[in-house]
């Protein structure tokens, strides 16, 4: 069994910051991919960033010089910190794990429970 755990959303206030971080835990092989999804009310989960375990990024559009990611492949966490926050980042985020666990050979996708980011004054 693998788990996901989210923390760190919350409410803040336009052109804040905050941290998000998600923990994969269980029997886990190898952590390849980890990342971030976001769902607004109304619209479909969309990217937000991702970082291979070699270190390589991959950033929406909206969010670049704004976010960033990074983790720590020895504790299997992978962190957002988000600046400059503005209303339409408001969203659940999802986190994104491609990994491989014991007993398996194939490579899945699992996701977190989702956080929820508000941007709001």
């Amino acid at each position: 069994q693998v788990q996901l755990a989210e923390s760190g959303g919350g409410l803040v206030q336009p052109g804040g910051s905050l941290r998000v971080s998600c923990a994969a835990s269980g029997s886990i092989r190898t952590v390849y991919d980890m990342g971030w999804y976001r769902q607004a009310p109304g619209k479909q989960r969309e990217l937000v960033a991702t970082m291979t375990s070699g270190g390589g990024t991959n950033y929406a559009d909206s969010v670049k010089g704004r976010f960033a990611i990074s983790r720590d492949n020895a504790k299997k966490t992978v962190y957002l910190q988000m600046n400059s926050l503005k209303p339409e980042d408001t969203a659940v985020y999802y986190c994104y794990a491609d990994l491989l666990v014991y007993r398996s050979i194939l490579r899945q996708a699992y996701w977190g429970q989702g956080t929820q980011v508000t941007v709001s004054s």
